[in-house]
């Protein structure tokens, strides 16, 4: 019985026909041309989009990042230089290419200069992501491209091109760069211009991909060599430009396997009752285990490291950190604790002592200052009183009176002594010595 795929594939060309709504070729490539120019305006909206950007990276704010990717104009020779392949158009090539080296510089020296006059000089983790390019991003890179020469030969454009703009994310690559320049940190700066490399080396070539499906007309007849000598170059560019993206994408899926091996091995054969793990990490050819309470014994530790190759760990050794008995660390963390409260009580008691001198050091001051005034007020208010001491003799105030040769002081003058020196010096407890 012979099959019959006709009817599923006139439904197939019916939802995934790319011709059905395409745009003029003639003014999809006026278009691009257009948008691959870089002077006067398209140049300081560029600048400002760059500044966004940069702002955006400073503060780590995502939102003000997507808003100046909307706002950038760099798509337009990127998509400019595989539309002018892909149709051999070489002198679109090279204006696409002119203005591109033009709005890469500008871009990378605007980003230095804002870095370079920026008081904020951390970096946050929008710019720490744009320093490390994968696989992923030549995928997304790939994908974005694609989506975006769609959406310039169709006739129902919608918001594919904003889309793209924001998935490829451009402005931010060439931004991480000029934090690099301006802040000597090169590693930030390569990667982050090689993720902007990527971008572009697979924009271009999804644009050109997409041309060649679309069968756009070529404008130019070349000899069958020098085509073939082009469709070489553009396949060494682009895997140049994968091999580091490649070689990063392996280390960070190596150290990703690696880390769940290291949890699985030490769940399924360091973890048991009465202990907890509270920390494991690889370090070179190490794996280092700190565990509390119940000790392992060497026994079971040499058993779980007999297991490691299990875990795709065989050229690791095991070290396990813990205390000689089940207080392990807790016991140094309880030591540490009691020399920190020891100390704590310590200063308390120096800084009473303290506030107590420094209040005898104002007392005494003090009689110092209001004897003098009392010495001279007495003798005015006293004519039989000579001179007159204060001073703090245990917890009370005494005031020494020497009268003058031959003087007395009769019980009413001493009775209106002690209330007068009771209300100057504010206290009732005045004891008055008479010589």
């Amino acid at each position: 019985m012979r099959l019959n795929f006709e009817p599923l594939l006139r439904i197939l060309n019916h939802y995934f026909r790319l011709t059905g709504d395409r745009e003029d070729e003639r003014e999809v490539i006026e278009q691009v041309s257009a948008g691959v120019v870089f002077r006067g305006t398209n140049l300081w909206i560029l600048m400002f989009a760059i500044l966004i950007a940069s702002l955006g990276l400073n503060v780590n704010s995502t939102a003000v990042i997507i808003g100046a990717m909307l706002v950038s104009p760099l798509m337009g020779p990127i998509i400019g230089m595989g539309l002018s392949v892909g149709i051999g158009d070489y002198e679109l090539l090279r204006r696409a290419l002119r203005n591109y080296g033009v709005a890469t510089v500008i871009s990378v020296l605007t980003a230095t200069l804002y870095f370079l006059l920026s008081p904020l000089s951390e970096a946050r983790s929008e710019l720490l992501a744009r320093t490390s390019p994968t696989l992923y991003d030549v995928l997304i890179a790939f994908c974005g491209g694609a989506a975006g020469v769609l959406a310039l030969t169709t006739k129902s454009k919608g918001q594919v091109i904003p889309g793209v703009a924001i998935a490829t994310a451009l402005m931010p690559p060439l931004c991480t760069a000029g934090y690099g320049l301006a802040t000597a940190q090169w590693n930030y700066f390569f990667g982050a211009f090689y993720l902007f490399f990527i971008n572009t080396v697979f924009i271009a070539l999804a644009t050109f991909i997409g041309v060649k499906m679309l069968r756009f007309h070529s404008y130019t007849n070349l000899a069958p060599g020098v085509e073939r000598r082009g469709k070489r170059l553009v396949t060494v560019v682009v895997v140049v430009a994968m091999i580091p993206a490649a070689v990063m994408t392996v280390n960070i899926v190596q150290k990703d396997i690696l880390a769940r091996n290291m949890k699985d091995f030490v769940d399924n054969e360091l973890a048991q009752s009465g202990t907890q793990i509270i920390d494991h990490r690889a370090e070179h050819d190490t794996l280092r285990v700190v565990a509390v309470g119940r000790n392992i014994s060497d026994e079971e530790i040499a058993e779980a490291q007999s297991r490691m190759a299990q875990y795709k760990m065989k050229n690791y050794s095991l070290m396990v950190i813990q205390g000689t008995d089940s207080r392990g660390l807790e016991s140094l963390a309880s030591q540490v604790n009691s020399i920190a409260l020891a100390a704590d009580a310590t200063n308390r008691q120096l800084a009473d002592q303290v506030a107590d001198l420094e209040g005898q050091l104002r007392t005494y001051t003090l009689y110092d200052t209001l004897g003098s005034q009392i010495d001279a007020e007495a003798q005015a208010l006293f004519p039989q009183v000579e001179h007159v001491g204060v001073g703090r003799v245990g917890g009370g105030t005494v005031a020494i009176v020497h009268l003058r040769r031959g003087a007395r002081l009769a019980d009413a003058d001493r009775s209106k002594m002690d209330k007068w020196l009771a209300a100057r010096m504010g206290q009732e407890d005045v004891e008055i010595i008479v010589r």
